[in-house]
C-alpha cells in the first residue's frame, strides 16, 4: 500500500469495514439513496475519501448518526475491531436516557 492509500480511504469500504452494512453492495446503496455527509457535506460518489478525523452524519434504522472517522481500518474484521474504527457522536435518545435511568 502506497502513502496515498494508508491516509484515506473510500467511503463504500470504510462502511463495510466498520459493520455499518453487510456488504460493499448494500453500502453502496445506502450511499446512493440517502443524504449521507461528510465534514457537512452532501456525499455524491461512492469513492468519496475519507481521512481519520472526519465527521460522517448518515442515516441508520430510523435516526442520524454521526460518527468521527478515528482510523481507516485495513480489512473486515469482528465487531470489537470494527468498533475501535470510530467514536459515535449522536446524542442518547431521551428514551434511552429514560430507560437507563438518567434523566
Amino acid at each position: 500500500m502506497d502513502a496515498t492509500q494508508q491516509d484515506n480511504t473510500r467511503l463504500d469500504l470504510w462502511l463495510w469495514y466498520a459493520r455499518f452494512f453487510k456488504s460493499r453492495t448494500v453500502a453502496v446503496r445506502a450511499i446512493k439513496g440517502s443524504r449521507m455527509r461528510v465534514n457537512r457535506q452532501v456525499v455524491r460518489k461512492v469513492s468519496q475519501r475519507l481521512r481519520i478525523g472526519d465527521v460522517l452524519t448518515l442515516p441508520w434504522n430510523g435516526e442520524i448518526r454521526v460518527i468521527e472517522i478515528r482510523a481507516l481500518g485495513e480489512r473486515r474484521g469482528p465487531a470489537s475491531e470494527a468498533q475501535t474504527l470510530y467514536d459515535d457522536l449522536t446524542s442518547p435518545a431521551p428514551e434511552a436516557e429514560q430507560r437507563s435511568g438518567r434523566q
